[in-house]
């Protein structure tokens, strides 16, 4: 029998943390700063997108330049910032993790000094091996670099790993490590998008851990002779 996938990458926002309203509200405090539109939930759930710059562009209808994307950012998370205590943990969340045979980590692109205190304030210290958050002032950007720095500092071959998140991104990095995906439907991302991906989805995160334990390695490359 072929052994199954051994570390559990966990997302962070959208995934364990339920935040999508409060997300929802600080993006558009973002357009109104811009004078544009607003969005509901699940309008942004069919158009967010990384680089999110890009997403911030095409609801603006113009370019988003660094400098610019920049300032919304700083406006999104100031707004987050005073909205984060109202988010709980997702409604099983506790009792996914508890179901995950192996080792277990945490990668986020929400900034590393913010979630490592928010981590032990939901009660999760000493559930993770690693907790790695952005260490950049200004975030936005795709997970996979983030994602292959997190396993080399656990020593962890890609080819073992499942990640479970609910943005198309989260799968496209798991699949830059060799390893593989399963994408939750209640987070930021349309469910009819993140089954149109070719992953597998999960309308619940015990759901997506029973999918996770299903994937099998991939075999190491043979050994070559010198």
């Amino acid at each position: 029998m072929t052994p199954a996938r051994t570390h559990l990458v966990w997302d962070w926002n959208g995934t364990l943390l339920n935040d999508l309203d409060l997300v929802v509200a600080c993006t558009n405090a973002v357009f109104a700063s811009e004078g544009g539109p607003t969005v509901t939930a699940d309008e942004h759930r069919v158009r967010f997108r990384r680089p999110i710059a890009d997403y911030y562009a095409e609801v603006l209808g113009r370019a988003v330049d660094d400098e610019a994307f920049g300032r919304l950012d700083r406006v999104f998370h100031d707004a987050y910032r005073v909205g984060l205590t109202t988010c709980e943990l997702a409604h099983d969340a506790v009792d996914a993790m508890s179901a995950w045979p192996g080792t277990q980590s945490l990668l986020s692109m929400w900034f590393h000094d913010e979630l490592v205190p928010a981590v032990r304030t939901y009660g999760l210290a000493g559930r993770f091996a690693r907790v790695d958050g952005l260490r950049a002032q200004v975030g936005g950007d795709r997970k996979a670099e983030s994602l292959a720095r997190h396993l080399d500092e656990l020593g962890v071959d890609g080819r073992s790993v499942v990640l479970i998140g609910d943005s198309i991104d989260d799968a496209d990095a798991a699949l830059s490590v060799g390893g593989r995906a399963v994408l939750y439907a209640g987070g930021f991302t349309d469910q009819a998008r993140l089954e149109a991906s070719g992953h597998p989805v999960a309308e619940t995160l015990t759901k997506a851990v029973h999918l996770a334990l299903t994937f099998p390695l991939t075999p190491s490359p043979p050994a070559t002779s010198r």
